[in-house]
């Protein structure tokens, strides 16, 4: 026993010394200078990987490398310093000859002295098995030039053996593996992982986000325990989902190689690091490893006030249909963002009425915390006076593409307050419901101001002081789609008055498909089925949508199919329409829709043959393998053939990601008196009234009333013209991508994705007793711009791409009714106007001097204008609502 444990003994001391004599990672020998070449190339282009359609830069120098000291006590713990030397700057396409920004200009003109002086100042790496414990250098060096040093330091990092390791260089606290062979080691960083703190957003909607690519990969070359040759490459790349010409990517390559050693100087003797160090220069300072944020001075930039002089004539009313006024807004919103409240506050005070609307939207979509204390403090929310700049503000919050809980607490401590409107107070809510969505998606649900909200809007419902507050507090769910509010929506549905019961049905057709139960649907089919009480055609129909949206059973499903036959003529037509539309654009419900139909009793001539005027079509207006683009419109007729409810849906697809591109809801009731028709079953003693409802990008709009009541109706059809009334009108922030990167050579880089749009949704009904003649028109037309731009920046030398997509479009939905005899002739038009299509792309280089290299090219197409495809029968009423003239057989004037 006494032998083995001699025998242990000596194995292990044995071991120990063999450890100690062999490192994990680097090892510098003593007295040895090590002279390497070094250079890090960036390279910026629009994806394409073309080295002639690249713009970027180089900067090369020669590197000192030398061991100070190594501890005593262990071979793998070591003091080295790096100093740069021969520094250069130059760019990397060769092709740029004469129009080469660095042509004629020596480094310290390019670089700056006290710049190069900072970086020709050595640095100190304390390495502990080949990992950086410890980075040295001088306090208050410029941190541009100190993050280029610092780039090169951890291509000193390493460990010699595989494995997955989490490390701390340049890029943040990072997960690294290691893949190591025969002289040779492969090092992949996950991008993905590094933890480190650095501005930046995005949109949480995929279908308007954007699609970042990272990736790092550092190949050393390795002879006796140092390197001989490291090739890192790393890529940042980026696209724009909904439009994938919108693209760019960085590529960023370093290159350090051994060319000699030569003898060099004794080590610093001594067992405590920090006495080494204060023998070498006692003004070193340890400092972080991770790279520090900094801004370069802009020169010659203009003021906030002078940028709003310079594009305040492309923001005014009659401009907001081009392309021009939505790049300003885009460009405005940039500089609003760095902007003091003071600044932007002084603006508001000073511009004129009709910007005013405009100047609002570019404000409130900043979305930095001294834009809305500005906004905050110029609007008054008692005040009538000013309830279209109160609306355009709240619009904008409803739109943000990365709203903040600050922002939410805001509104509803405005809510609690008093309005000089309340149509503003019923926004107020309604936008509330839209940030608790946005904030939840980005896993905020928990937050204070957020958890607040959802009592405000639950409370509400149950307790509610009056319809209209009802009808509020259901509007603010149908944005928020809370999953506890389902109950109290199944109540409202079932129990409520008509409005009532529609809107909580339509509310729970835009929740997530897993939330509609088996419960939920229970009552849907009490609803549609009239088994408790009787319902508008309008609600049933609601109803059974949501049914047939949400895996439907093959019981529901044929019990929705009996129904056909026994329901009003022209809901059996809308159903019917319903059932068909889902078999031909094979919609989920369309493999159990034909199970179904294998049984006679639901398929047969006489279900299958009803007729009317109402009608349900959905078609592609884009379709592609990547996206697609879909649009539907169902119309819903009385019994008497006026329209009573028209519903026009645009939705946009990406992989399995959905927008909610636009809704707009017509809807008309009692007007069945003007005729002297009878009202339908459940609708007899309904008021005389029309109105609008809009979903914009996922947000719903408050409803607009075009009359309610007989006298309102009376009045208004003697008096009013055929002037829209608008919905929606404005400029809009669509997306909103931005990310500040490090690179692992030490530059900045800025990866910044916008898309806004100028919108004006309107709607008119024009009703006309002489010629017996209704019409019906909405109209949206937009202006859209999609921007990219990615910059690489290292405070004397930045390059930069530029690109833009951008056209002006319309979209009309006409509806002509004609009740000179019965049944009455309808026909339905949707167009869509002419819309040129433009794209550009610029690259830039430029020093900080002021010299610079522009590159630029653009392409311009026209998109042709089309009619949609509507159901059949509609095609053959149009030709006779718009049949030509007879011609008379006579010639004369007799």
């Amino acid at each position: 026993m006494i032998l083995l444990a001699v025998l242990f003994l000596c194995f292990i001391s044995s071991y120990s010394a063999s450890v100690r004599g062999h490192t994990t990672g680097l090892s510098l020998n003593n007295e040895r200078l090590y002279k390497l070449t070094y250079s890090t190339d960036v390279f910026i282009d629009g994806g394409k990987g073309k080295l002639e359609d690249s713009v970027g830069y180089r900067i090369s120098s020669n590197v000192d490398v030398v061991l100070l000291w190594r501890n005593p006590d262990g071979d793998d713990d070591q003091l080295i310093q790096i100093a740069i030397t021969d520094v250069n700057v130059q760019n990397v396409n060769p092709q740029r000859g004469d129009k080469s920004i660095f042509k004629g200009k020596s480094p310290p003109k390019i670089i700056g002295k006290e710049n190069l002086g900072a970086l020709r100042r050595p640095l100190l790496l304390h390495l502990v098995h080949g990992k950086v414990k410890d980075y040295y250098s001088y306090p208050n060096e410029p941190v541009a030039i100190e993050n280029i040093k610092r780039g090169l330091a951890s291509l000193f990092q390493m460990q010699l053996t595989s494995g997955t390791v989490n490390e701390e260089d340049i890029s943040g606290s990072c997960q690294v593996t290691y893949q190591a062979q025969q002289d040779k080691v492969v090092k992949i960083k996950a991008l993905d992982s590094c933890k480190i703190e650095r501005s930046g957003f995005t949109t949480a909607n995929q279908v308007l986000g954007v699609s970042v690519k990272a990736t790092s990969v550092t190949t050393y070359k390795t002879e006796d325990s140092f390197v001989t040759a490291v090739q890192a490459e790393e890529s940042r790349a980026f696209r724009l989902n909904f439009l994938q010409t919108i693209t760019g990517k960085i590529t960023s390559k370093q290159k350090l190689e051994l060319k000699t050693t030569e003898a060099g100087p004794r080590l610093i003797p001594g067992k405590q690091l920090a006495s080494v160090i204060k023998a070498v220069d006692s003004k070193y300072t340890a400092i972080p490893i991770v790279g520090q944020v900094f801004q370069s001075a802009c020169k010659g930039c203009l003021s906030l006030s002078e940028h709003w002089q310079t594009i305040r004539k492309q923001l005014e009313p009659d401009n907001l249909s081009n392309a021009d006024s939505v790049r300003s807004f885009l460009a405005f919103i940039q500089h609003l963002r760095t902007a003091k409240r003071e600044e932007i506050l002084q603006i508001l005070k000073t511009e004129k009425k009709e910007v005013l609307p405009q100047l609002v939207d570019a404000v409130t979509s900043a979305q930095t915390s001294d834009s809305l204390e500005a906004i905050l403090d110029f609007l008054d929310f008692k005040s009538t006076s000013s309830i279209i700049l109160q609306e355009r503000f709240l619009y904008a919050c409803g739109f943000a593409s990365h709203p903040d809980e600050e922002l939410l607490r805001t509104l509803v401590s405005k809510f609690k307050g008093s309005f000089g409107s309340n149509d503003i107070r019923e926004t107020v809510m309604i936008v509330i419901g839209a940030l608790v969505k946005k904030l939840c998606q980005n896993e905020g649900c928990k937050l204070k101001a957020v958890v607040e909200a959802k009592k405000l809007i639950l409370g509400g419902l149950e307790k509610p002081q009056k319809k209209e507050d009802t009808m509020m507090y259901l509007l603010a769910l149908k944005n928020a789609l809370l999953p506890e509010a389902i109950p109290l929506l199944l109540k409202f549905a079932e129990s409520g008055e008509g409005s009532i019961s529609h809107l909580a049905i339509t509310t729970l057709q835009r929740y997530d498909v897993p939330l509609i139960t088996d419960e939920v649907k229970k009552t849907l089919n009490r609803i549609y089925h009239q088994n408790r009480k009787v319902h508008e055609k309008t609600v049933r129909t609601a109803a059974a949508a949501v049914i047939l949206n949400s895996n439907p059973s093959y019981m529901e499903v044929k019990n929705i199919l009996l129904s056909i036959g026994e329901l009003p003529k022209e809901m059996n037509k809308y159903m019917l329409s319903i059932v068909q539309d889902i078999l031909r654009f094979e919609m989920p419900a369309s493999k159990m829709v034909r199970r179904v139909l294998k049984e006679m009793v639901a398929y047969n001539y006489d279900r299958f043959s009803k007729s009317g005027s109402s009608s349900a079509y959905t078609g592609y207006i884009e379709r592609s393998p990547h996206a697609s683009s879909t649009y539907s419109l169902d119309i819903l007729y009385s019994g008497s053939g006026i329209l009573r409810k028209s519903n026009l849906n645009i939705f946009q697809y990406i992989g399995k990601t959905h927008l909610h591109g636009s809704q707009v809801v017509l809807e008309a009731q009692g007007m069945e008196g003007l005729i002297a028709a009878t009202p339908d079953e459940g609708e007899e003693n309904l008021d005389s009234y029309a109105g609008m409802s809009a979903i914009l990008f996922d947000v719903q709009l408050r409803p607009v009333t075009f009359f309610n009541g007989y006298s309102d109706l009376m009045s208004k059809m003697l008096s009013a013209s055929s002037d829209p009334i608008s919905v929606v009108k404005g400029l809009i922030l669509l997306i909103d991508h931005s990310q500040e990167l490090q690179l692992q050579s030490g530059l900045k880089a800025n990866m910044e994705v916008q898309g806004g749009l100028a919108i004006d949704i309107s709607g008119a009904m024009e009703f006309s007793l002489w010629y017996r003649e209704s019409k019906t028109r909405v109209t949206n037309r937009v202006a859209v711009v999609l921007t990219g731009g990615l910059t690489v920046d290292s405070s004397f030398v930045k390059a930069g791409l530029e690109t833009r997509a951008e056209t002006e479009a319309g979209l009309e939905f006409i509806s002509t009714v004609q009740f000179s005899q019965y049944p009455f002739l309808i026909c339905m038009q949707m167009d869509k106007s002419e819309a040129p299509f433009r794209q550009s792309e610029t690259k830039y280089e430029r020093l900080s001097t002021g010299r610079g290299y522009i590159s630029r090219r653009s392409k311009e197409s026209l998109i042709a204008g089309c009619e949609f495809p509507l159901h059949q029968e509609n095609s053959e009423m149009c030709k006779v609502v718009f049949a030509p003239p007879a011609e008379s057989s006579s010639s004369g004037w007799f």
